[in-house]
């Protein structure tokens, strides 16, 4: 593995732990208690800040801010932090803040995601793997992201919301309850459910049969016409031959916030 460069104008606590291989662009500055993992690179004029643990082969570009303080008025400087895994890219300008002690004081990003620019992670949020946050995406506090997950631009989802795993929120689209997995969201005031995202799920080899089955949910959730907990026990049944259904029917069992319908 190449040698760890650090630019001479960075300003790197001595207390941040900078593993090997790692290359740190001019104007950065990376605070105390900042781990970054083997091979990553960070660019010019950004900013971590601490406690703040980042895996290994991540790409953060310039200006990003990584590691801040949570944008709570409730917070009075308690230990809280971020924590993001390997091989995420991170565009310009893009924004993730720390936890609350409210919200279990972490914030988690998994793997393989692409934040673009001028993208937004707030507090206590938890984002899973393979997601795009595309440019402008924002999430607020608390909010629960699946894997392989689409935000596309200007994307805004509210507080304590959930989006499920292979759910693609549209351009614009503001979000104020649970995307159920598999969705498609369109921008129509706030976002409204549009069929599910057949054309995800085929690249990732989904076949013809599972996304039949999960369509067939789908018109079961909203499009029949039914009460919440009648189409609940439709699903129930489907479930019984879909593993696909079954995971749509545990996150909308588990919801606390109404899903978004």
């Amino acid at each position: 593995m190449a040698a760890t460069t650090i630019h001479a104008s960075a300003v790197v606590d001595p207390a941040a732990r900078i593993g090997e291989g790692v290359t740190i662009g001019p104007f950065t500055s990376i605070g105390a208690d900042v781990e970054i993992g083997d091979g990553s690179r960070i660019g010019g004029h950004c900013s971590i800040q601490g406690p703040t643990r980042i895996g290994r082969d991540n790409r953060v570009h310039g200006h990003a801010a990584i590691g801040g303080e949570p944008q709570d008025k409730k917070y009075r400087g308690e230990r809280v932090e971020l924590v993001i895994g390997d091989r995420n890219v991170i565009r310009e300008f893009v924004t993730i803040s720390r936890g609350t002690l409210g919200g279990g004081g972490v914030t988690r990003i998994g793997d393989d995601n692409w934040l673009l620019a001028y993208a937004h992670v707030a507090h206590d949020c938890v984002v899973g793997n393979h997601c795009v946050f595309s440019n402008n995406a924002t999430l607020a506090g608390h909010v629960s992201v699946g894997d392989h997950v689409i935000l596309s631009g200007f994307a805004g989802v509210h507080q304590f919301c959930r989006v499920g795993d292979h759910a693609f929120v549209g351009m614009g689209a503001f979000v104020n309850g649970d995307v159920a997995p598999y969705l498609m969201v369109a921008q129509d005031g706030y976002g409204r459910p549009r069929g599910i995202n057949a054309e995800g799920l085929k690249r990732r080899g989904f076949d013809g049969e599972r996304i039949a089955a999960i369509r067939r949910a789908y018109r079961a959730v909203y499009m029949s016409g039914d009460s919440l907990d009648d189409a609940r026990a439709r699903l129930a049944a489907m479930a019984v031959d879909s593993d696909d259904v079954r995971r749509m029917l545990d996150f909308i069992e588990a919801g606390e916030r109404p899903l978004l319908r």
